[in-house]
């Protein structure tokens, strides 16, 4: 876990004032770095001896430091006191004795230091992770979330405040931000996304498939909502669509994804289509899911489907079984089908955006009005990269196959990719 006091008493500030560039390079140090650890516990204490006011203030800030570094805590206070009647409201003095009180456990005192030093310096990123560490130590975990989101807007490219982020999210009661299974679902330090993919489908002697895809999305504290404008094309005929997709917070430990897609011709794409999805967290990465998707074609079409899931580190497997009911005009000639997807995700840089996916399936459908005695079995798999190449930019592809056990049944080949914008 990354110790956000290490880094913040390693810097030396001239003259008791803080320059503005200190504020935006915090990492810079005059002096060579004095990591603090500040798992163990504080080593016994000296007696508080009244700092020299003949030293220079660098020079007192330094030797409290020192202090600090080497675990004599009351000697740094006194240190620290001193220098604050010297230079009062001095951001850097702020925070090593923040950080100090924080050792001791005296919350409300090193809380006072660290908000203040916050307020006066909102983009010192140190301050920020010295907060997280006290509401943290101190079972403020929701607190705690909210200060490893103002770090990760300030330092994106460092995973491990995404990594300590998402370690307390299910203990904030905050389940739906935790998900790693659907990055649309949520996006850290941001409030908006836009996208844009594409897909094409070749599925033998049968006529090719395009479809487009273009999202806003907006996310809000516990939920996020996006409208969707959708494209088809299959040889000369050409379907549109709209949608509403949505993740909401419910009690501890559950989300729901909410769906509502309408499209007025109703030629490729049915004319009502919904969505009802649950998740529920059950303990030690384990996740249960249970969903509900309702095509609204000529004949209706229901979808359930339950998964098992599974987060350890930076990997995600999940199970999934699906069973699909098409009812036809009365009940002898409706259609059955089932089907299971095994899933796997690696996140290989260790944050929630940048994953390599690899997927099985398999499937079994049972038509009264089919030419082969009404079964057919089917299969395949895919992969899938999505790639964030610098903080707001993101990019997907993937390549899909599938094949049919019907006689008449070909190869299915599909390739798709997508483009993200985050804000």
């Amino acid at each position: 876990m990354h110790q956000s006091g290490a880094r913040s008493l390693t810097h030396a500030r001239p003259s008791g004032r803080v320059p503005a560039i200190a504020l935006k390079h915090s990492r810079q140090a005059a002096n060579a770095p004095m990591p603090v650890d500040f798992y163990q516990p504080p080593a016994s204490q000296s007696s508080a001896a009244a700092p020299d006011a003949g030293v220079s203030f660098d020079a007192a800030y330094a030797r409290a430091r020192a202090h600090a570094n080497s675990g004599q805590s009351a000697l740094a206070l006194a240190e620290y006191d001193a220098l604050l009647a010297r230079a009062p409201g001095n951001v850097d003095v702020l925070l090593g004795r923040g950080i100090v009180l924080s050792r001791l456990a005296r919350w409300p005192e090193a809380e006072a230091d660290l908000t203040t030093a916050a307020q006066a310096a909102p983009e010192y990123a140190d301050v920020w992770a010295a907060l997280a560490d006290l509401y943290r130590w101190s079972g403020r975990q929701a607190q705690a979330v909210d200060a490893y989101e103002r770090l990760i807007a300030l330092e994106p490219d460092a995973p491990a405040h995404r990594l300590a982020r998402a370690a307390l999210l299910p203990q904030a009661g905050r389940s739906l931000d935790a998900r790693a299974a659907s990055p649309d679902a949520v996006a850290a330090g941001y409030r908006w996304m836009a996208n844009l993919s594409s897909s094409w489908r070749d599925v033998g002697a049968g006529p090719r498939w395009n479809e487009q895809t273009v999202s806003v999305r907006h996310y809000l504290r516990g939920a996020s909502l996006a409208f969707e404008s959708l494209r088809a094309q299959r040889l000369a005929q050409t379907g549109h669509a709209w949608a509403l997709d949505g993740y909401l917070d419910l009690w501890r430990g559950a989300y729901a994804n909410l769906r509502y897609q309408r499209a007025p011709g109703a030629r490729l794409f049915p004319a009502n289509a919904g969505r009802v999805e649950l998740y529920q967290a059950l303990g030690q990465g384990w996740e249960l899911a249970l969903s509900d998707d309702l095509l609204g074609f000529d004949s209706r079409v229901n979808i359930y489907g339950v998964g098992l899931a599974r987060y350890s580190g930076n990997f995600y497997v999940q199970l999934r079984h699906q069973k699909i009911v098409s009812s036809g005009s009365n009940a002898s000639n409706g259609s059955h089908g089932s089907g299971e997807r095994l899933l796997g995700r690696y996140y290989y840089r260790g944050d929630a955006d940048s994953y390599i996916e690899l997927r099985v399936n398999r499937g079994r459908s049972d038509d009264a009005l089919s030419l082969n005695g009404g079964r057919t079995r089917s299969g395949g798999g895919g992969v899938e990269l999505l790639h964030y190449f610098t903080r707001d930019w993101g990019g997907r592809i993937g390549a899909s196959f599938s094949r049919d056990g019907d006689a008449n049944g070909g190869p299915e080949r599909g390739l798709s990719f997508a483009l993200y914008r985050r804000w």
